[in-house]
């Protein structure tokens, strides 16, 4: 029986490594994983796992492929030896966080480039072999960032409320091909995504005023707290990938938690956004009153806090 043909962007560490390994050790051995990565000088540790865990021979191997470079994504592609992707999975991704003011237009250029463009540019190079087949699946790597405005990661949820339009879009357009799109909506997970950030894991504060230096450290606090709280590792989070490849009749969207679905349905429930402004304001800014809650704006309270993205 043919294996079951997945590639994957992104797989120098966290979720991506986490989840090449996941497939290509699963006990079936239906799975031929392809693991890319932008720089094949990372792939040490990836295959020190895989030796670890034991992966089959064949079931494994990495490619060069540089989401911000279509050549690099098609070269990849023609490396494929089966001649197709059965199940291509969108998890390249890059963060920033600070004040927007602060950031650099070449910190922001880059994380819309390979978290938006990027996925765009490796859809271009696969889909059209999946609808000609009539069969394929994608999952994308989502994130509750694309759900709901976090402070101080204007751009990352930018990019990621971009993933969302163009996955639901796709979603209704491709199931008469056989094509299935999928989120995987991630929390805070414990990988190296914080240390890999674009201007560095604290943030870009040069030229912000003292208030918003302020409530930039009530944010870190706010975030090392729901932190310890509530990160999952990364193979929790890849049973989550698993289910959605596995499902007959995929979702568009798959919760690696379900700790932050209130403040989600929130943002439905008050579409003036008056409610969730007000309730995320408070959770993040706890001594810092939101001036909407005191003209009775405030939404209910939760008993879930938003964290920071993975």
């Amino acid at each position: 029986m043919d294996r079951t043909v997945v590639l994957i962007t992104g797989c120098s560490s966290g979720i991506g490594l986490h989840l090449a390994l996941r497939l290509a050790s699963d006990p079936s051995r239906s799975f031929k994983v392809y693991a890319t990565l932008r720089d094949l000088r990372t792939q040490g540790p990836l295959w020190e796992a895989a030796r670890a865990r034991g992966c089959p021979p064949n079931s494994l191997e990495t490619l060069q492929l540089d989401v911000r470079d279509s050549d690099s994504v098609a070269a990849a592609r023609a490396r494929v030896t089966e001649g197709r992707v059965d199940v291509l999975v969108c998890n390249a991704g890059r963060g920033l966080l600070g004040p927007l003011e602060s950031h650099a237009m070449g910190a922001v250029d880059s994380v819309l480039d390979v978290n938006v463009a990027g996925t765009v540019r490796t859809l271009q190079a696969f889909l059209p072999d999946m609808k000609q087949r009539r069969s394929g699946r994608v999952l994308v790597t989502g994130s509750m960032g694309g759900l709901m405005g976090l402070p101080f990661n204007a751009v990352y949820c930018a990019s990621k409320f971009a993933l969302e339009g163009l996955c639901e879009s796709l979603a209704v357009l491709l199931p008469p091909f056989g094509v299935h799109v999928s989120l995987i909506e991630c929390g805070p997970v414990r990988t190296a995504f914080q240390e890999k950030l674009e201007g560095g894991p604290g943030g870009a504060l040069d030229g912000a005023d003292a208030q918003t230096r302020h409530l930039f450290s009530l944010y870190q606090r706010h975030c090392e707290r729901v932190f310890c709280e509530a990160a999952q590792d990364p193979e929790e989070v890849t049973e989550v990938f698993l289910a959605a490849l596995r499902a007959p009749r995929p979702a568009l969207r798959y919760f690696s938690t379900e700790r932050f679905l209130p403040l989600a349905r929130l943002r439905l429930a008050d579409p003036s956004g008056c409610s969730y402004v007000a309730a995320m304001h408070r959770a993040v800014f706890a001594d810092e009153p939101a001036e909407a809650e005191a003209g009775g704006m405030g939404g209910p309270e939760l008993g879930a806090s938003p964290a920071a993205p993975q």
